[in-house]
């Protein structure tokens, strides 16, 4: 309702380079910890700690990774953000420990509206240093209502306020937190109950006498700015935050998720032109409530959003207070086993998923990717957004109709391979495939090297030193490319290594294009070659390994439904070296 409109044209010969000049302009998504993008489990609310032990140990009876526990607005004390209730959660601190002893971590929320009880520190301090936004008047607090009761909201465009905010997540100022406690912001637009159109009065007064209509829009990324850099301060490592609100560069602040979703089919398959446009927008880490955050989803719709949910860049399931229980094993079977599949997918994939936050974070690609951003040159796929790209080397398409059992596929230019069967599909092409409730349609990208980690564990921290496998997809001329990112996971300015793979001429290549002293003992346990020949050329093949000047025979074995896949066992050449792997 005020300002000025400033206009930006990006002139990118593609949509890559558009996405980085935009990148340029606002920023660049933050690389985020290792962690974060494993699975998060939330709920409003996990009501004491004897609920989140019991969560908790859920998972690892049923064998199902996560990575983080949530705690929503009933974990405070009367909803007074950086508190707790001591009757729930007596012992936060000894509750935390025990999640990082299996090396999990929490989530809290924290919002920015605070209950004007004279007996809460923050709004004590508050009105004493003048950190909250005023009325129209400019003579005292602006006033609504929100979770607490009575509330008001604090000015984030003051400097004052974001360090105060800063320095409220030190670990002698928010009692019970420890070095695993991470934040969610939500009702940050901000969310006002009994204000107009739910939110603050137009003429509400920031720092500056600047009318909150001038700033409404930037209200949410404050909010997250402050977070950001507290976290920051206390933990010497990348903070974690998600923020419901969010303006042109909050990318750089964390993560963002969609909202109140419901536990509906529309909006399962609504989520995914949503997230689309979220990453050609510029934020790359957004994700959407897994199973929908009001009603009760049946077995089968949840299932379905843990299998499109495992290739959202963030990856939760979340439900309101009065809905049923839905913790992934509580369904029985077969739909236990199913959604374990479906979050072990993900993990899977997880040395892929870091790669991809790492181009993200250098170049401005998003994560999932609309079709056309992969084939500009595609007029198919212009307005497609019923099934997209993970990455560049991995086609999702979600099944988002009850009762399916097949799906539509459209296959741009180029050879598709079924992750699971290894079927080839030629594109351009649109094929009905099969999709039981066990799968739903994924494609390898003939051309790409897609690193993985195979083995089942608890969580991502566990995976750390676990080998990789690598998963060569050939195109129709043999070759192949792809490429990893290797860091400490957690640290603001860890050492890396970033290593390049090519297959051509029957030789697998690996190349480090970037070092700068980070060292990794991984190694290499398996390479899944497909679309190199039928299986007589298969059986007569051999290879050797050539590292450090030695040469080392290979051991091969012919797999697939079809016998037409190559897996070279145990190779054991190091993720992060120079080496090659001849094939004759």
């Amino acid at each position: 309702e005020s300002g000025t409109i400033d206009l930006f044209v990006m002139l990118g010969e593609d949509p890559k380079a558009v996405a980085k000049e935009y990148a340029l302009l606002t920023g660049f998504q933050a690389l985020p910890q290792e962690f974060s993008l494993g699975y998060h489990q939330c709920r409003w609310n996990y009501k004491d700690e004897a609920d989140v032990k019991q969560v908790d140990e859920g998972f690892d009876t049923h064998d199902i990774p996560y990575d983080t526990l949530w705690l929503d607005i009933e974990h405070t004390d009367g909803k007074k953000y950086f508190t707790w209730d001591r009757s729930l959660f007596p012992n936060p601190v000894q509750m935390q420990e025990g999640l990082k002893a299996k090396g999990r971590k929490m989530v809290t929320i924290i919002d920015p509206h605070i209950k004007r009880d004279n007996g809460y520190h923050v709004h004590k301090d508050a009105e004493a240093q003048g950190l909250y936004v005023k009325d129209g008047s400019g003579s005292k607090p602006y006033e609504g209502w929100c979770w607490p009761g009575s509330v008001s909201y604090l000015d984030f465009f003051n400097p004052n306020t974001l360090q105060y905010w800063a320095d409220k997540f030190s670990f002698d100022q928010y009692e019970g937190s420890t070095d695993i406690l991470y934040t969610w912001n939500d009702m940050n637009e901000p969310s006002v109950f009994n204000g107009p159109e739910v939110t603050m009065k137009k003429q509400a007064l920031h720092y500056g006498d600047v009318e909150h209509r001038d700033v409404h829009n930037l209200y949410g990324m404050q909010v997250a700015k402050g977070t950001w850099h507290g976290q920051a301060k206390r933990l010497s490592k990348r903070p974690f935050v998600l923020t419901r609100s969010f303006f042109a560069g909050s990318q750089r602040f964390g993560a963002m998720w969609t909202g109140d979703n419901k536990a509906e089919w529309g909006h399962l398959r609504d989520s995914v032109p949503m997230l689309l446009s979220m990453g050609i927008c510029g934020f790359p880490f957004a994700g959407a409530d897994v199973g929908g955050f009001f009603g009760d989803p049946n077995q089968e719709l949840l299932l379905r959003w843990y299998q499109v949910g495992a290739f959202y860049p963030f990856f939760r399931g979340h439900g309101h207070i009065d809905t049923k229980r839905r913790e992934p094993w509580l369904f029985g079977e077969p739909w236990t086993s199913l959604i374990r599949e479906a979050i072990r997918t993900r993990y899977r994939l997880l040395p892929y998923v870091y790669t991809l936050f790492y181009e993200a974070a250098t170049e401005g690609v998003p994560v999932m990717r609309p079709l056309y951003f992969e084939f500009p040159g595609d007029k198919t796929v212009a307005a497609k957004d019923d099934e997209f790209m993970f990455g560049d080397s991995v086609l999702v398409k979600p099944v988002v109709e009850e009762g399916a059992t097949t799906a539509s596929v459209y296959f741009p230019q180029g050879q598709w391979y079924d992750w699971q069967t290894f079927h080839k599909f030629e594109g351009p092409r649109t094929a009905t495939v099969k999709a039981p409730l066990e799968k739903i349609p994924i494609y390898f990208r003939g051309g790409r090297i897609v690193p993985t980690k195979e083995r089942a564990r608890r969580n991502s921290l566990v995976m750390k030193k676990d080998p990789y496998t690598l998963y060569v997809v050939l195109d129709a001329g043999k070759t192949a490319s792809g490429s990893i990112y290797l860091d400490d996971g957690e640290s603001m300015n860890s050492k890396l290594k970033r290593v390049e793979f090519s297959f051509a001429k029957m030789v697998l290549t690996a190349q480090t294009v970037q070092d700068t002293g980070f060292e990794v003992a991984n190694v290499i346990e398996r390479v899944v070659i497909v679309g190199l020949g039928s299986t007589e050329q298969l059986s007569a093949m051999s290879a050797v390994s050539v590292s450090g000047g030695q040469k080392t025979a290979m051991s091969l074995v012919v797999s697939g439904p079809n016998r037409d896949v190559l897996i070279v066992r145990k190779p054991d050449v190091p993720i992060a070296g120079e080496w090659e792997i001849k094939f004759n």
